[in-house]
């Protein structure tokens, strides 16, 4: 069943009946024959050790449409990558790990920022980067999904829903955002995109005046989402931010691509739990405080491109706008939360208003004090024109990797 959620910008599937995961897989077999399928995993070594990562895997094993699995690894020194290729092993999907921090990659890496079309930081946006230039090198896949590696309730219904509508030869999909509600444990969770991403685009819509931008990425019911599917067509010509504003610049970059019509969100999970990051206070390099700078900041550079000016004064006025609609929004969260039995600490709420109200005010700052900051990576259009064997080096550099020495 699908509606339009809120404004109607994009299809919403909203699956109010599931079908049992294994009549999707049986249709996804058939659509694979025409539209071949890949997965892209973005992970730090870290998550091999975790407590989610070994469980997803044994669900991609019983997984039968897949023809690829691509795994970004950042952050693996010689050994871990062994580790790895162990890990990973038992996936009977054609299976390559990028070995990011290995010399071969670095080297094409290098060179790239030798031109001047490298990733200038190392994140999710880079890994994420490498892999969709590997799936284009590979040529196997021409529907591709992407969901992180830290899912603690993960299920293959999870990633069999994602891929349907890009998937499905009769539908007219280029890409596909998944959603599911963020409760566990007893708890309301989703910090950023509750308290920060959702009144902050109202406030946006207060100050700025109403625009098509806001009311797209605010038709999203769950725009930082890390789980998403797309045409292969589409890594090609998307800059990705390196930083944490990739689900945002993302989106921003679809809607500025391709028509309303093309893009869908879908219901992918009755639940869903994920590790959590740290609010981080004290520090702006990391966790929460570090992610709704880089949030603000992508927001603002969009709305740059579309000819909205920006002012000290006009950061503050939408510091003080954003900090009423966010508390407003934290009294209908409480509710919510008693209504459904669920917990929610609202001085907590509270203070992390308080730190992302700050931050808005700073990434303002940030925007108005560095305007030539070069935040996204070059599309693979750009590079393969600057370099043309670049995706063919790529593709032996990881061959090599996964399976001669290293």
């Amino acid at each position: 069943m699908s509606d339009f959620h809120q404004n109607g910008v994009i299809t919403d599937f909203h699956n109010l009946t599931r079908r049992p995961v294994e009549a999707l897989e049986q249709e996804l077999c058939q659509f694979a024959k025409r539209r071949p399928m890949g997965l892209i995993l973005p992970s730090l070594f870290s998550e091999l050790e975790g407590p989610a990562l070994s469980a997803i895997v044994d669900e991609l094993v019983k997984v039968p449409y897949l023809n690829e699995i691509v795994v970004g690894l950042d952050r693996a020194d010689r050994d871990q990558f062994l580790y790895a290729r162990e890990f990973f092993s038992r996936l009977p999907q054609h299976t390559r790990i990028l070995w990011n921090d290995g010399p071969r990659l670095r080297a094409i890496d290098q060179e790239l920022e030798s031109h001047g079309l490298g990733a200038l930081e190392p994140g999710k946006g880079r890994n994420v980067w490498y892999c969709a230039g590997y799936v284009l090198s590979s040529g196997r896949s021409t529907t591709v999904g992407l969901h992180d590696c830290d899912i603690l309730t993960y299920d293959r219904g999870l990633l069999a829903r994602l891929m349907y509508p890009v998937a499905n030869p009769r539908f007219n999909y280029s890409f596909c955002k998944g959603y599911y509600p963020r409760i566990a444990e007893g708890k309301l969770n989703g910090r950023v995109s509750r308290l920060m991403v959702t009144p902050l685009l109202r406030a946006l819509k207060t100050v700025c005046g109403p625009l098509p931008y806001l009311d797209y990425l605010d038709s999203f019911r769950y725009p930082l989402s890390g789980e998403f599917a797309m045409r292969s067509d589409v890594l090609e010509g998307i800059r990705i931010p390196a930083d944490w504003g990739l689900e945002i610049g993302v989106l921003s970059e679809l809607q500025r691509n391709y028509s309303h019509r093309q893009l869908c969100q879908v219901d992918i999970a009755d639940g869903y739990d994920h590790k959590h990051q740290p609010v981080s206070e004290e520090d702006a390099t990391i966790g929460l405080n570090r992610m709704s700078l880089d949030i603000a900041k992508a927001l603002y550079r969009k709305l740059a491109t579309q000819g909205v000016s920006f002012s000290s004064e006009d950061f503050r006025t939408l510091k003080a706008t954003y900090y009423r609609l966010a508390l407003d929004l934290i009294e209908a969260y409480d509710h919510d939360a008693t209504m459904n039995g669920l917990s929610l600490d609202r001085h907590c709420e509270e203070q992390a208003v308080e730190l992302f109200a700050s931050n808005l005010l700073e990434a303002g700052n940030l925007f108005l004090d560095n305007p030539r900051e070069r935040p996204f990576i070059p599309s693979w259009n750009r590079v393969q024109a600057a370099m043309p064997d670049v995706l063919a080096r790529m593709h032996e550099a990881v061959e090599l990797d996964n399976q001669g020495r290293v």
